[in-house]
């Protein structure tokens, strides 16, 4: 059973006119207005600082975010004899505990599935029969609308940075062949931790360390903690809001940045006592993408970091690799002694 926390009051967090970030009082994460003139300019000021932002005025309606938490609620709360009607996550399908192919494992359960909503038709069909469509119409409104963010924002950057065209990078999410994944994660309130102040040294892993290798990831979940970001060698755990998102750098943005923008190290801790919902577009590259630093961002006399390779060639080492793993480090360009 999904055990939800109570919801928050919606943060309201100042905002500076000068290039100074806003941030959350409490972690020092960057927050972002995007209905702020000067939003691109702290965009740019963020991803190159810490590669991870929470964005408000969003744009995306409160009705999509709830629908859609709602049938992922009731499908985390199927007996694991219906969940796995969705089929074994290899890659997609339902997965428990195990996460990916290579050993990792953490306190969570989850549904990995493409971005393109008919590729699932079949998933939603076995496991609710003759009626999936509340699902799948939940799901096609969120995923839409917040692709359309994630665009908005990839566009923002592009102009941040003063490169063109305006579509360098949104493109690759806007491709009818694009990759892109969405992934529904429940970590349910964890029996060791249960008892123990929030404040204690012991830590159970929901989702192991990691950066996200697409593009650009757009995070929302529910009003219970766990997220946490690698920040200067500390963990730096980032207050949950429920209205809002949060966004991550990814490796292909890092390379096609040159290193400019940071790709953030980041888990989700379980909890004890409340159960976490989170919903996660991963914005990707057709598999035959090339991905590669942009002439146009780099300066005069400035060396590619990264060999050129295709997303299919990224994804084929992620595959094979640990979520820990530097996985980048099999296309960086080594300076010749």
């Amino acid at each position: 059973m999904v055990l939800l926390s109570k919801p928050a009051t919606e943060c309201c967090s100042s905002y500076s006119r000068n290039l100074k970030l806003s941030k959350s009082s409490s972690s020092g994460i960057p927050v972002i207005d995007l209905s702020k003139p000067d939003s691109k300019q702290l965009i740019v000021k963020a991803c190159e600082e810490f590669g991870f932002f929470k964005v408000i005025n969003h744009g995306v309606p409160m009705d999509f975010i709830n629908r859609l938490e709602s049938e992922a609620i009731k499908f985390f709360s199927l007996p694991d004899s219906e969940k796995e009607k969705a089929g074994r996550a290899d890659p997609f399908g339902y997965g428990s505990k195990h996460i990916g192919r290579n050993g990792d494992v953490g306190w969570v359960e989850y549904l990995l599935l493409k971005a393109n909503i008919e590729a699932n038709s079949d998933r939603f069909k076995l496991v609710y029969g003759t009626n999936p469509d509340e699902f799948r119409s939940a799901l096609n409104d969120y995923i839409q609308a917040v692709r359309t963010m994630a665009c908005e924002i990839l566009e923002l950057m592009a102009e941040g940075l003063n490169i063109g065209p305006g579509n360098v990078f949104s493109k690759f999410l806007l491709d009818e062949q694009s990759d892109s994944l969405f992934r529904l994660n429940h970590y349910p309130p964890c029996p060791e931790l249960q008892g123990l102040s929030e404040h204690s040294d012991r830590n159970v892993v929901g989702f192991g360390e990691h950066t996200d290798p697409q593009i650009i990831s757009i995070l929302r979940s529910n009003n219970t903690s766990g997220l946490q970001i690698l920040g200067d060698g500390t963990w730096i755990s980032v207050p949950p809001d429920q209205y809002s998102f949060f966004i991550n750098v990814g490796d292909s943005l890092k390379v096609l940045t040159n290193g400019r923008f940071q790709s953030v190290r980041h888990r989700v801790l379980a909890n004890g006592s409340k159960s976490r919902v989170s919903m996660i577009f991963f914005g990707g590259s057709p598999l035959t993408g090339k991905i590669a630093p942009l002439p146009s961002i780099m300066k005069e006399e400035e060396q590619s970091m990264y060999k050129e390779f295709t997303w299919f060639e990224y994804k084929t080492v992620c595959y094979h690799s640990r979520l820990a793993d530097n996985r980048l480090g099999h296309f960086e360009r080594i300076e010749a002694s």
